[in-house]
């Protein structure tokens, strides 16, 4: 078996190829049987692949058998450079979090009381929305609700 590679050299291998090849993250998940959202962030290094999953990737964008060892590694998550991320779209992400975070959290817990939104058993989508003063971004997180348990 081939050895792994450092995770972020295997992320920009796959990448690259799928800018060569013109294709979408959509299109590489049909392939592999996963939503884009998942591929995306397999191939960003946050989540692993299984053998199939990632020698189907790696079929797909005539990459070696190193990438597909790679992508079938346990993730480091959440694994940005800083703590307050200076990307501007991940910014305003963490930003909507900083301004509406405890509304959120006020909302989820008057419908379903003391606990939390799963980051494990979670579905995310990603939509643009025509609109004639400008497209939007739709974003929608879809996440198994774990009441906290007293004992």
């Amino acid at each position: 078996m081939c050895a792994p590679m450092e995770r972020t050299e295997c992320t920009q291998l796959i990448l690259d190829a799928k800018e060569a090849k013109g294709l979408t993250f959509a299109e590489i998940g049909g392939k592999i049987g996963r939503s884009e959202v998942w591929t995306a962030a397999a191939i960003m290094g946050q989540a692993h692949m299984d053998a199939s999953e990632a020698e189907g990737l790696c079929d797909v964008l005539d990459l070696g058998p190193e990438v597909a060892r790679t992508l079938q590694m346990h993730p480091m998550k959440g694994s940005l450079d800083t703590i307050v991320p200076t990307d501007p779209l991940i910014y305003r992400l963490y930003e909507i979090t900083q301004v509406y975070g405890t509304t959120i959290k006020a909302i989820v817990n008057e419908k379903f009381g003391d606990g939390i939104m799963s980051a494990i058993d979670l579905e995310i989508d990603v939509e643009k929305v025509p609109d004639p003063k400008g497209d939007r971004v739709k974003i929608t997180l879809n996440g198994k609700y774990l009441p906290f348990r007293k004992w």
